[in-house]
């Protein structure tokens, strides 16, 4: 009797995502697909029909694992600080993620419904997602007296289409050429420019 190639798998839904969350790591939302992610967990494609309809199941799943991942290198770096400087940590730590996982960072926001990058899932270990941990922040700001109350409705989404913007232009546009240290010198400027547009 040949010897079994695959086997089965106690968490196959979970050894997918994670497969499927490596996948994403080297080659963007593009690189998810259900064949190499149950090649990858050890067992028969079919088997993962059993957890996701389809490619986009999966690559949803992904892609709130990713935000998970990104909630949780931001929470490392903001915890323990006070609401400013929590902020330029949070923006900080966003352009970083986009430069260091760029894979990732494409599948975490390969959606147009907003939907699709909050919930539970999507949370870091702290519970929060990165856009409530923006918004907690921007409260901080508004306690500390930092942020007239008048200004903070809608800033997250001020604060994240900037930081989101620069992220993408460094990763896939044409501020992709920069060297580290005028990457860095440009995510300083835009912290710059929302610390006085707050």
């Amino acid at each position: 009797m040949a010897k079994r190639e695959t086997y089965r798998h106690g968490d196959l839904r979970n050894a997918l995502i994670r497969a499927g969350v490596e996948l994403a790591r080297e080659g963007g939302p593009d690189a998810v697909v259900l064949r190499e992610a149950t090649r990858r967990a050890g067992v028969v494609p079919n088997a993962a029909y059993r957890h996701f309809a389809d490619r986009r199941a999966l690559l949803a799943a992904v892609r709130q694992a990713a935000l998970a991942e990104l909630a949780a290198e931001l929470e490392r770096g903001a915890a323990e600080l006070d609401a400013r400087a929590r902020l330029r940590a949070l923006v900080v730590g966003y352009l970083g993620f986009a430069q260091d996982q760029p894979g990732l960072f494409r599948a975490a926001f390969s959606t147009s419904d907003m939907a699709d990058t909050g919930g539970e899932a999507a949370a870091g270990p702290a519970g929060v997602t990165a856009f409530d941990l923006l918004g907690a922040t921007l409260d901080g700001l508004v306690e500390s007296g930092d942020l007239p109350p008048e200004r903070r409705p809608g800033a997250e989404y001020v604060v994240w289409s900037a930081v989101h913007g620069l992220s993408v232009l460094l990763i896939d546009g044409p501020l992709r050429g920069l060297l580290p240290v005028e990457a860095q010198e440009a995510g300083e400027r835009l912290l710059d420019s929302i610390e006085r547009g707050l």
